[in-house]
């Protein structure tokens, strides 16, 4: 069995790759990489996976480390995590109603793949019932917005905002299980 890190602190990614059944680790980057608004978004998202598996990997070169980013747009603007609940309530309401992409990005660096790595970027869309302000302000409270992008989580109180999915679950959630097990597999 290969030996295998995930380049990430997010218990969801966490959940995904338990999920999968294969034995990890779990060694966060220490920098924080900020997404290149010069690129294409799809590509921008890639880099910052990338840069995530690369730092790791360069302390494990034995390991196979995973890295992966996810960001929330809709519009042309990326929603990243709120600064408080002044901008969850800002990008809660941007999203009422209304159907958003969600783009997650996995790299992989380790033995028997290219010498740069392989990865890719997934994008799914989600569409959110009209929200009154109260059910904002109550998902608010939950506390649950803080750290996530797009300022709420579908695996948690969130679900109750989503009225539909069109694409992978698990990339909303923060990490494409199907396509990254065929990656590690080689199936890819």
């Amino acid at each position: 069995m290969q030996k295998l890190i995930l380049a990430s602190a997010s218990p969801r990614r966490r959940e995904i790759l338990q999920l999968l059944d294969i034995p990890f680790k779990v060694i966060a980057p220490k920098q924080e990489i900020t997404i290149d608004s010069n690129i294409p978004l799809d590509k921008a998202v890639l880099n910052v996976a990338r840069s995530k598996a690369l730092e790791v990997s360069a302390a494990y070169p034995e390991y196979t480390v995973i890295g992966a980013d996810t960001i929330v747009s809709i519009d042309g603007v990326v929603l990243g995590k709120p600064k408080n609940s002044k901008h969850a309530r800002e990008m809660l309401q941007m999203l009422s109603g209304r159907i958003h992409s969600v783009m997650t990005a996995v790299w992989v660096f380790g033995p028997g793949l290219p010498d740069g790595g392989s990865g890719f970027t997934d994008t799914a869309k989600v569409e959110f019932y009209p929200l009154s302000k109260s059910e904002i302000d109550e998902y608010i409270e939950t506390g649950e917005p803080a750290d996530k992008a797009g300022g709420y989580g579908i695996q948690g109180k969130g679900m109750r905002l989503v009225r539909a999915v069109y694409g992978d679950f698990y990339t909303v959630m923060g990490l494409p299980g199907a396509r990254l097990w065929r990656l590690i597999k080689g199936k890819v």
